[in-house]
């Protein structure tokens, strides 16, 4: 079967995007999937939090063609799963893809190839709207959207609502949302709460059930290199992560 490619979006940073997708793709690959994170923030946390070391070709190589896919993956060993590394190079392309044919689709034709190789094809978006995120949305089949227990969360959401719509409108229109998660949920406190009522209440179709508690050991790990399975295989936020995991297979019709 060909890979899902999912985009993890929403432009307001800080909202666990980047811990939510590497250690998305380190519990599908716990359960036997094939996955490709592609690193799409020049900022490379993403690349760093897999234990990869940026160098050689990635991200910006396959943006701008200069190499194919099968050049700009490295391996996160430790993990079970293969990166598509980014770095400060990154930076330029979103001004370098202005001039560029089919702007909008460069990456799209970059991981068709991956399309055979994997299961999972997982795009850490960069917290902004711009050519890159433009182009991960047009390459995705379908997004999840990571969103803070806290206040303005809503806010943030409908702005990505309507990116999502215009991109659907204009350049992809069999994408659709595969859920949106809930991170940073502090039990202590009834905002938390509150958000999680309000957004199940918004997508009550496309939430997901697992919601992601705010732990330290979960903001530590990836300064180790290491998804939270690593870090801290038997803690809450490994039990949080590995729910979400099953639930996007079952949601996927993939057996666990």
């Amino acid at each position: 079967m060909a890979a899902r490619i999912v985009a993890f979006v929403n432009q307001k940073g800080g909202v666990g995007k980047t811990t939510t997708a590497v250690n998305v793709a380190a519990a599908l690959a716990k359960h036997g999937q094939r996955v490709c994170l592609v690193d799409l923030d020049p900022q490379g946390n993403a690349t760093s939090a897999s234990g990869v070391a940026p160098g050689g070709s990635g991200a910006y190589e396959l943006l701008r063609g200069d190499a194919p896919l099968a050049e700009c993956i490295a391996e996160a060993e430790e993990e079970g799963f293969w990166v598509v590394p980014a770095g400060p190079a990154l930076a330029g392309a979103e001004v370098e893809l202005v001039g560029m044919m089919a702007r909008e689709r460069r990456l799209a034709i970059g991981l068709e190839p991956g399309r055979e190789r994997f299961d999972w094809m997982l795009i850490d978006c960069p917290p902004s709207l711009g050519l890159i995120t433009i182009n991960a949305l047009t390459a995705a089949d379908s997004v999840i959207i990571p969103v803070q227990c806290e206040y303005m969360a809503l806010e943030g959401l409908s702005h990505v609502s309507e990116t999502l719509e215009l991109v659907r409108k204009n350049l992809n229109p069999a994408m659709r949302i595969f859920g949106v998660v809930l991170t940073m949920f502090d039990s202590r406190t009834r905002l938390s709460q509150q958000v999680v009522d309000e957004v199940r209440s918004h997508f009550e179709e496309t939430a997901f059930e697992t919601v992601i508690p705010r732990a330290v050991r979960l903001s530590e790990a990836p300064s180790y290199g290491q998804s939270i399975f690593r870090y801290e295989p038997n803690g809450r936020a490994a039990a949080a992560y590995d729910a979400l995991g099953r639930e996007i297979l079952a949601r996927a019709g993939v057996p666990v």
